[in-house]
């Protein structure tokens, strides 16, 4: 059983990821690790899998296995406290009074952020053997876990700025409106608020540490979603190590009737084994009976998992990558699926912003690339590659 591991699940809803990661944790479990399973999906089916009623502290659910449905308002009153109140006086000021104000100082995606630091809290214990995370949905999760990069490309580019900003003109504001103005406390709580991120995305994006494991059912439309997630999973830096195909019709179906049904199965788990390889695709069938309870769930980890051992790192490739190809330096990224006309590469200073389709990342080069001139990108297979020559310069090459 290998430790200090945290596994991530998503999929589409509905495809069966909250059992599947239920499932893993009980196996985990079973073979001596000491596990939490946690749950950041707004549902909050990880419970009713169980059969066990769990709470915002981890739950006994057998010797080595706690659950937990991660709720963060503790934390996020902790650290939002002073933004909310200043918040909370600007919307009063605005005419928004009462509990209208207070909802609305609770920006979108705070308690997200909050589950981040939960979890990277969880992993940096030392309490636990095995940290597995029942992911929201795959739009809630990308957004989860993108937060990372685009607060800490505010916290060092617009939030240092605003800072001085209003020092320097909170005194004219004073004299002139009633508009609260934001005082050293509120950006004082913003700069704590931030450290509690600090940290997050090494934990996560470190595949030694770390994998994403994509739960799919044998259909078109959740196909296509996944590929989807797999592109930007990769483009902010985390490692997917498997995909479980869930729910495929069992051979031994003999009613004629499953027959196109089982042909679509077998023709899209064909789809999903050739489209996301070299990624192992880990099966479980259709179960007979509803999947509830510790029994039933064994047997589902035993149908996935047959020997392996689930807290190993399945796959180990990395999604970005720095190599030396004799002419210069290339910083290679995996994009899977993703199209030519998808992407779309540029620099600013020290960092590299890779656009795919709605979604950007700004890469922080590293020192061994940051003086270096661009030479060139180019799109193939999957895999963006950005050249750097020898000698510094700040440019920017069209995509190949």
């Amino acid at each position: 059983m290998t430790t200090g591991r945290t596994l991530l699940f998503t999929g589409k809803g509905g495809v069966g990821k909250t059992t599947v990661a239920a499932a893993t944790g009980l196996r985990c479990a079973d073979a001596g690790a000491r596990t939490v399973v946690l749950s950041t999906d707004p549902a909050h089916s990880l419970a009713d899998s169980l059969g066990v009623p769990l709470g915002s502290r981890p739950t006994p659910v057998t010797d080595q296995l706690w659950g937990q449905q991660l709720d963060a308002r503790e934390r996020m009153e902790e650290a939002w406290g002073d933004i909310r109140a200043w918040l909370v006086d600007v919307f009063e000021w605005a005419g928004v009074e009462g509990v209208e104000a207070e909802e609305l100082a609770l920006l979108p995606g705070l308690e997200e952020i909050f589950g981040l630091v939960d979890i990277k809290a969880y992993a940096e214990s030392g309490e636990w053997d095995v940290i597995v995370v029942d992911c929201a949905p795959t739009a809630e999760t990308l957004r989860l876990l993108s937060l990372p990069d685009v607060l800490r490309w505010y916290m060092e580019r617009v939030f240092p700025t605003s800072r001085r900003l209003h020092r320097a003109v909170a005194p004219v504001l004073s004299r002139v409106t009633s508009l609260p103005v934001a005082g050293d406390a509120v950006f004082g709580s913003a700069e704590r608020f931030y450290a509690r991120l600090d940290g997050v995305k090494e934990v996560l994006a470190d595949s030694e540490r770390t994998s994403v494991r994509l739960v799919v059912n044998p259909e078109k439309m959740v196909i296509a979603e996944a590929r989807r997630t797999a592109t930007y999973l990769a483009l902010f830096g985390y490692g997917v190590d498997a995909v479980v195909a869930n729910r495929l019709l069992p051979e031994d179906i003999s009613d004629p009737w499953f027959d196109r049904w089982k042909a679509s199965h077998a023709e899209h788990l064909t789809q999903i084994e050739e489209g996301f390889a070299p990624l192992p695709v880990l099966r479980a069938e259709l179960a007979g009976e509803e999947v509830v309870g510790l029994d039933r769930l064994r047997a589902l980890a035993e149908d996935v998992y047959g020997d392996e051992d689930p807290s190993t790192r399945l796959h180990d490739g990395e999604p970005m990558r720095v190599v030396d190809d004799g002419d210069g330096m290339v910083l290679e990224l995996d994009l899977p699926f993703a199209g030519r006309d998808d992407v779309d590469v540029g620099r600013h200073e020290g960092e590299l912003i890779v656009t795919v389709g709605p979604y950007r990342r700004s890469i922080v080069l590293p020192d061994s690339l940051r003086h270096r001139k661009v030479t060139g990108a180019s799109f193939r297979d999957g895999r963006l590659a950005v050249g750097f020559a020898t000698r510094s310069a700040a440019t920017t090459g069209a995509i190949r």
